[in-house]
């Protein structure tokens, strides 16, 4: 299962469901007939709209708020064997070591969305460091190894 959002509150009394998520590839995942899970359930998804920050939607079997109150709060996941994604995921690059001119710097422990793009966090020993993910600092993915290319002021060793 890949976590996709949560699913933060109601919208109206006819079922919609708002869910907050800034997963990579949303919009193949929230098209009708597509599968979500929330809690136990597996809910097939009736319609989908976006409404401002949120994704909205409507689940077969479900026309009332009643209904749909149960998951407010909840986590909402996919199951990753139903897609096919055009790129690597960022939940699949956790945990992969992180090199920098062929030196270890630290193991990757989250992506961090930030204002302009998404960050990575690399854990030492020692050390937190946030280091961009854009192909300016990416060399390569791969093996279950990340190589990054290495600007002064970039990673600290003091």
């Amino acid at each position: 299962m890949i976590y996709i959002g949560q699913a933060v509150n109601t919208h109206g009394v006819k079922g919609e469901i708002r869910i907050l998520s800034d997963f990579k590839y949303k919009d193949l995942v929230f098209q009708k007939g597509n599968h979500l899970f929330i809690d136990d359930s597996e809910l097939v998804i009736k319609s989908h709209r976006i409404h401002k920050n949120y994704d909205m939607v409507t689940f077969e079997g479900i026309d009332d708020i009643d209904a749909v109150l149960k998951y407010k709060g909840k986590v909402v996941y996919i199951d990753r064997s139903e897609y096919v994604f055009p790129d690597v995921l960022n939940e699949d690059l956790i945990g992969f070591k992180v090199y920098g001119d062929d030196k270890f710097i630290g193991i990757l422990s989250a992506i961090k969305k930030n204002v302009n793009q998404e960050l990575l966090v690399v854990k030492s020993d020692k050390k937190e460091y946030l280091i961009p993910y854009v192909p300016a600092f990416i060399k390569n993915i791969g093996d279950e190894k990340i190589e990054i290319n290495v600007i002064k002021g970039l990673i600290n060793e003091d």
